[in-house]
């Protein structure tokens, strides 16, 4: 089994910066693939950002790329989510999320098997 403990979210302005961070135990961190989701009240868990196990390959959905950056730190069992230029439609519960199979693909949430419980970013214009 695997324990996934998010971190890092809060209120933040426009424009401002947030890092969450996301750690796991339970079982070796290099066998899984992570990423990350997010989902707002009423709407289906969304597809933001995806890295593979050595954290060579990595993968973004169109409305984050270019502001949030995914990374993995395998000494810490640790994987974040830099997010920059926040906007108000960024406003979401963030998950973390690992898989054993695959790579960054699929992105889709039910290949993945161990989620956390979330983390609250909430963005003001």
């Amino acid at each position: 089994q695997v324990q996934l403990v998010e971190s890092g979210g809060g209120p933040v302005q426009a424009g401002g910066s947030l890092r969450l961070s996301c750690a796991a135990s339970g079982r070796t961190f290099t066998t899984l693939v992570m990423g990350w989701f997010r989902q707002t009240p009423g709407k289906e868990r969304e597809f933001v950002a995806a890295i593979d196990r050595s954290g060579d390959s990595t993968d973004y959905a169109d409305s984050v790329k270019g502001r949030f950056t995914i990374s993995r730190d395998n000494a810490k069992s640790t994987v974040y989510l830099q997010m920059n230029n926040l906007k108000p439609e960024d406003t979401a519960v963030y998950y973390c999320a690992g898989k054993i199979l695959g790579t960054v693909q699929p992105m889709a949430a039910r290949f993945y098997s161990y989620w956390g419980r979330g983390t609250q970013v909430t963005v003001s214009s």
